[in-house]
């Protein structure tokens, strides 16, 4: 699929469209889907594992080892566990987040949805992500596919990226210009 070259770019891209690509050929996709997401939580939740896949303080082997055995623990897809293995024996372990964010990106545009990215002062409870998933879905005329992060510095309310568009209705931005339009007053 040429398209691919237009969603994603660099060596994580190369990386997603392999994987991605292999899924496919092997019907694999939801597996492979599934495992990825359970990966990024894993990421996310352990500061050991983030330094297994960043630092480059451990070997080749090490990292090689390190990741299988947390894909075994995790029972990942024997597809998503040799891909890993690919990834720590090609030093390109650093770039899992990319080539994550990358898989879904395409697997995004394969069904037809649209991402967006939000970000929250609080984490979003999952009846929030539903409401904000069907008012997006009404304003972009798409099917969304929402990717939530936090940031307690926006101290309150919502910023949103679909695309070029953004929408940043957050409180941190609504003092910062409140404060910009007091200096002008003085």
């Amino acid at each position: 699929m040429t398209s691919h070259k237009a969603i994603v770019s660099g060596i994580s891209g190369r990386y997603a469209v392999a994987l991605f690509d292999l899924a496919i050929e092997e019907k694999a996709l939801d597996a492979v889907e599934s495992d990825l997401s359970k990966l990024k939580a894993m990421i996310e939740d352990s500061a050991d594992l983030r330094d297994l896949v960043s630092s480059p303080l451990f070997s080749r082997e090490q990292q090689s080892k390190g990741i299988i055995s947390v894909a075994q623990a995790a029972k990942l897809n024997v597809m998503t566990e040799k891909f890993l293995g690919v990834l720590a024996a090609n030093r390109r372990l650093g770039a899992l987040g990319a080539i994550i964010s990358s898989f879904e990106k395409l697997l995004a545009h394969h069904r037809g949805e649209v991402r967006a990215e939000v970000v929250s002062a609080r984490k979003l409870t999952k009846k929030q992500l539903g409401d904000l998933e069907k008012k997006l879905k009404l304003a972009v005329g798409h099917d969304v596919a929402i990717d939530a992060s936090v940031d307690e510095t926006l101290l309150g309310g919502l910023t949103v990226q679909v695309g070029s568009r953004m929408v940043d209705d957050s409180l941190k931005t609504k003092l910062d210009n409140l404060a910009i339009a007091m200096k002008g007053v003085q």
